[in-house]
């Protein structure tokens, strides 16, 4: 294991994982598109296949379909394998076998068979990804019943996470943000992953965000606390599916303001499921409507020009909260218009994967 004071980078901290899986735990099984490729799936399969060998880390042909039905055979014969997806958009041609098969057979037969597979699939957008790669499609599968859905922000989430997900009997699907993968964390207390996490605790406003949203809440609570005295609590809700409802309502209940953020549209989403709750369930601690940021409705853009209408930014994320706590609209953090850098993640990007 590694050592707690060891700082990764969120895509070695996923590779850790896998390692230490595939170390503990001979049933471990990594597969898919581009595992053992020279960049190895931005950096998280590096070394695997040399260390752990063919058999049990290898590439796999272009065929969603057919990888999903490996994978589920794979976990009901005994195994427990990771199937790797570069992109969830390519992995919708797998549906099918996730929702109607994996998601049901430990109900159908009574709990007696276990399903344990985990399914990474890989989300956002850099280089012009576009329409057709990458779409954040996790409220669909947080509507599925049978399924988990894992949404890590942080490197020590990432890998306590993906332990847990790859030792669980349920089929879990592991979603990582590709503007994520170079951010670099601490690995701790990584027994510490159900639920949701308080990123940052206040008393003004809840801020309930998921997956790279995480950043920007913290980016803007932490502006307003040394600069306006604005108390903000940022909430990671880590796991789309089960939503840690308990942990919301404490916050909301304390700030009686909600401002939920996805990164994803706001039709059915995340974060209409999150304001539902918690109008249902929390309602008289409310002291105003909750509110919620999403993406522009409409495809994801290909052009880099227009990532600053679709996508919102930290701006737009601390615009929000000034407006919920009636503060000045005169903005700390500027809104950044230079298009390209709203189309790569980090300035040591070097190519669309």
């Amino acid at each position: 294991m590694a050592n707690v004071e060891e700082t990764v980078s969120f895509a070695e901290a996923i590779r850790q994982a896998l390692a230490e899986s595939l170390e503990g735990d001979n049933r471990t099984i990594v597969f898919g598109l581009g595992v053992p490729d020279p960049k190895g799936v931005f950096g998280t399969t590096l070394g695997l296949q040399e260390r752990f060998g063919v058999q049990r880390v290898f590439d796999m042909p272009c065929s969603e379909n057919a990888m999903m039905g490996v994978a589920l055979g794979l976990a009901l014969g005994g195994f427990r394998p990771v199937m790797v997806h570069q992109r969830l958009d390519f992995f919708l041609l797998a549906m099918d076998q996730l929702v109607t098969q994996a998601a049901k057979w430990r109900f159908m037969f009574g709990d007696e068979i276990e399903v344990p597979l985990v399914v990474r699939l890989v989300v956002g957008r850099g280089w012009g990804q576009g329409p057709q790669h990458s779409q954040c499609l996790h409220s669909w599968l947080m509507h599925v019943p049978g399924l988990k859905v894992a949404m890590p922000a942080s490197a020590r989430d990432a890998k306590g996470m993906l332990l847990a997900a790859i030792s669980d009997p349920n089929p879990v699907v592991f979603i990582e943000h590709r503007w994520l993968h170079h951010s670099q964390g601490a690995l701790s207390a990584l027994d510490d992953v159900e639920g949701a996490r308080v990123a940052r605790e206040g008393s003004d406003i809840t801020v309930l965000a998921i997956s790279s949203a995480v950043v920007e809440a913290l980016t803007v609570a932490e502006a307003l606390a040394q600069s306006e005295k604005a108390d903000v609590e940022v909430i990671d809700a880590r796991w789309a599916r089960p939503l840690d409802v308990d942990t919301i309502n404490r916050s909301v209940a304390k700030t009686g303001r909600l401002l939920v953020l996805d990164c994803s549209w706001p039709s059915a989403g995340f974060a209409s499921e999150a304001i539902a709750i918690v109008n249902e369930t929390c309602w008289d601690k409310l002291k105003m409507a909750p509110r919620r940021l999403c993406y522009l409705d409409t495809p994801s853009p290909t052009s880099c020009s227009l990532a600053a209408d679709f996508y919102y930014q930290a701006h737009d994320v601390e615009l929000a909260v000034r407006e919920i706590l009636g503060m000045s609209h005169e903005c700390l953090i500027p809104k950044e218009t230079d298009p390209m850098k709203l189309d790569i993640p980090h300035a040591g990007f070097k190519g669309p994967f």
